[in-house]
């Protein structure tokens, strides 16, 4: 059995999306890396900067693209670190993202939808979290309730959260 490659490129204040597994994890490794060379396109219905508490909201129908990574969701909140330059004029470097409401997170090959996510652009952890969590290249899909993956080492964890972590492994997906 092949494991599952879920390579996105997430990165700066886009793509995102910390936690403890349930014993009913399935951990595996990824190819999920951190592209920072690509140009980020943001669209939002609304956009606030909060300059005084260090983080900008994003609010509806948001979408990030970044090469051909593409992230949408309702809400989209970038926090950053403190004792940055003005976040408006765009020196502010970031901490972490959350973003939540019909979170999909796609690249050329891959893909996987949740309920929340978040990216910590120190640890670069991220996490996505749902009822349930599924990703998907080709026929291969897994099912479980929070995904974590260390994006350092590339290994993941899909939490089953108290139920059993799903796999369908179609035989088709080997010839592509």
């Amino acid at each position: 059995m092949r494991a599952f490659r879920y390579s996105a490129c997430l990165a700066a204040t886009a793509l995102l999306t910390l936690g403890v597994a349930t014993s009913h994890a399935q951990t595996t490794s990824t190819g999920l890396a951190l592209s920072n060379d690509k140009p980020i396109q943001i669209e939002s219905d609304n956009l606030e900067i909060r300059e005084q508490e260090k983080k900008a909201l994003f609010d509806g129908n948001v979408k990030v693209a970044q090469g051909q990574m593409t992230l949408q969701a309702t809400h989209m909140t970038v926090y950053y670190k403190t004792g940055t330059k003005s976040i408006a004029a765009g020196g502010g470097d970031i901490d972490r993202i959350e973003v939540s409401g019909s979170v999909k997170l796609a690249s050329a090959t891959q893909k996987a939808t949740a309920d929340t996510g978040s990216f910590n652009m120190i640890s670069e952890v991220l996490v996505l979290n749902g009822n349930p969590v599924v990703l998907s290249e080709g026929g291969n899909v897994f099912t479980g309730c929070k995904l974590t993956v260390q994006m350092k080492s590339g290994l993941a964890n899909l939490g089953s959260c108290g139920k059993r972590v799903k796999i369908l492994i179609d035989p088709q997906s080997k010839k592509n």
